[in-house]
């Protein structure tokens, strides 16, 4: 455990057990944001005044479940709150001006956004202009030196905020508002009850797990496990997920790609009804619904991947940036799609829905990358853009999208091009396979919450005899291994996607793995999930 921690960068005893109680200062004073004392005045005069608040999000895991919680909050409080999600096909990403308008003319008098905004200084002038107060609650970049011009702005990367913790999500920014709230006013909800919310945002977006995020996370997985919330209960069920011991593993690999589904095919509302309703019998069928869409939009992802990689590739078959458009492909799944491209050649990808006028398009990297830093230096070509260092988005005209492919592709020639790009695979321990035990398990439970930032423990073990081995899954595309330990015991493994290297196996292997449970027919054991397999 002295070695796992010390991987992470912590080497001292204090430090050690802080990370392993999760004990950041939890209760970060919430006004220490910038924008915040500004924001809680206009909400508290808007719910004195009877105003209606609309709460605009985003048609993501973070952006729905920030919708929600904030929704939530503010309707314990006696607000008159109208949540609102664009779509993503009519709309697209961020504030809009017709949506500006339709919310006016519903009545709304404050607009508040939740994880956008940021790069919308245009759409927040017209908003002055059709005299809506606007107030930007956001965690991405801002565009530089550039600001909103909106009642307040709340974000942490603002370059003149002094907010300790810059990694917040969106959901996690709109927490903080509520907190704040709960300074001034008193309703049913508790803050501590919203916190299941803030951890599914937070991993499904890839939040980094260190700092206040990793406090908010385990707390909220404490929240999710005691089945309070409907919606989720529902959509556990499903997905065959026992929610009573749900981990950040399961946000990110069940719960958070069905919440998603809803908005890369449809409409984020499902979603987002999922989350707030509190009657059984409407829960269920939107549980199904998502579940269903979520399996279409595998299938769906699975068929963009294979027409983008041919399109990429058909010039050259080592691209230093992947960059596929075409008019069939789905707006929704685009981004999936280039993440899995990014994974597989381990290079840049942009796989982009070309549209009669404009193409809109997603982006993932590699660490060498900074895809919106490369997007900044086309702004100039671009209609908007915005997001992190390993994803981003964009829309552009079509008269400049070749302009901007090649661009792009020049950039990433000027920085990758000379470097040996090779995906790495970092582990923190060799042990040998008798070493695995149960009290080795509980252990790493105290590195929870695992995931983006703070990875789970990889361990190595050298030689092991392979005593059975088979390929399973659909086109056998997983690896189904049994090793025998030091003392002849037999150890089980699943490789997820290594399939392909049944065919290379030896007698004995080299295998990177992480250790996890499996409970089969009332019998738990422990597993390897393996990383990778090589020739001893």
């Amino acid at each position: 455990m002295r070695q796992l921690l010390f991987n992470r960068g912590i080497s001292a005893d204090d430090d050690a057990r802080l990370f392993l109680e999760a004990g950041v200062d939890f209760d970060t004073d919430p006004y220490q944001l910038m924008g915040m004392q500004t924001t809680v005045d206009r909400l508290c005069f808007a719910i004195d005044r009877g105003e209606a608040v609309a709460v605009y999000g985003d048609y993501d895991v973070d952006g729905v479940t920030a919708t929600a919680l904030l929704a939530e909050f503010l309707q314990s409080l006696d607000a008159t709150v109208h949540p609102y999600i664009p779509n993503r096909f009519d709309e697209g990403y961020g504030l809009n001006r017709e949506a500006l308008d339709s919310l006016k003319a519903d009545g709304v008098s404050l607009v508040v956004t939740v994880d956008c905004g940021i790069r919308s200084p245009d759409e927040a002038m017209y908003a002055r202009e059709i005299g809506l107060d606007l107030i930007i609650t956001d965690h991405h970049h801002p565009l530089e030196g550039s600001v909103p011009p909106a009642l307040a702005v709340i974000c942490p990367k603002q370059a003149s905020d002094n907010y300790p913790d810059k990694y917040l999500a969106g959901v996690g920014v709109a927490y903080k508002i509520a907190q704040a709230l709960a300074t001034r006013r008193q309703g049913p909800v508790g803050i501590q009850e919203l916190l299941d919310l803030v951890a599914l945002g937070t991993v499904a977006d890839l939040a980094p797990l260190i700092g206040e995020n990793r406090m908010l996370v385990r707390s909220g997985l404490q929240e999710i496990r005691k089945n309070r919330r409907q919606g989720l209960y529902s959509l556990a069920n499903v997905a065959d997920l026992a929610i009573a011991r749900t981990s950040a593993s399961q946000i990110g690999f069940i719960l958070g790609p069905r919440l998603n589904a809803a908005g890369r095919l449809d409409s984020a509302h499902a979603a987002l009804k999922l989350l707030t309703t509190n009657d059984p019998q409407e829960a269920g069928p939107l549980a199904q619904l998502l579940d269903t869409q979520n399996r279409q939009r595998q299938n769906l992802t699975r068929e963009t991947q294979e027409l983008a990689e041919a399109l990429a590739t058909a010039e050259d078959a080592d691209p230093i940036l992947l960059f596929a458009v075409d008019e069939s492909f789905n707006p929704g799944v685009v981004g999936l799609a280039a993440s899995r491209l990014a994974e597989t050649y381990y290079r840049p990808a942009i796989v982009a829905s070309k549209g009669v006028d404009q193409t809109r398009g997603s982006c993932r990297s590699i660490p060498e990358f900074h895809i919106t830093d490369a997007l900044d230096q086309c702004a100039d070509l671009l209609v908007r853009h915005g997001g992190h260092a390993a994803a981003a988005g964009f829309t552009v005209r079509n008269d400049n999208l070749p302009e901007l492919r090649s661009r792009l592709k020049a950039l990433a020639a000027a920085q990758l091009g000379s470097q040996d790009l090779r995906p790495s695979l970092r582990a923190d321990v060799e042990i040998k396979l008798s070493e695995l035990n149960f009290d080795l398990f509980r252990l790493l439970a105290d590195l929870e919450p695992t995931g983006y930032g703070n990875p789970e423990a990889v361990f190595v073990s050298r030689g092991a005899p392979v005593r059975s081995s088979r390929a399973v899954g659909a086109e056998g595309r997983h690896l189904k291994l049994a090793f025998e330990d030091e003392r002849g015991v037999t150890v089980d493994a699943i490789g997820f996607r290594l399939g392909q290297e049944l065919k290379d196996l030896s007698a004995r292997v080299d295998i990177a793995y992480t250790l996890e449970i499996n409970e089969y027919r009332g019998r738990t054991t422990l597993q390897l999930n393996l990383k990778d397999v090589r020739p001893a």
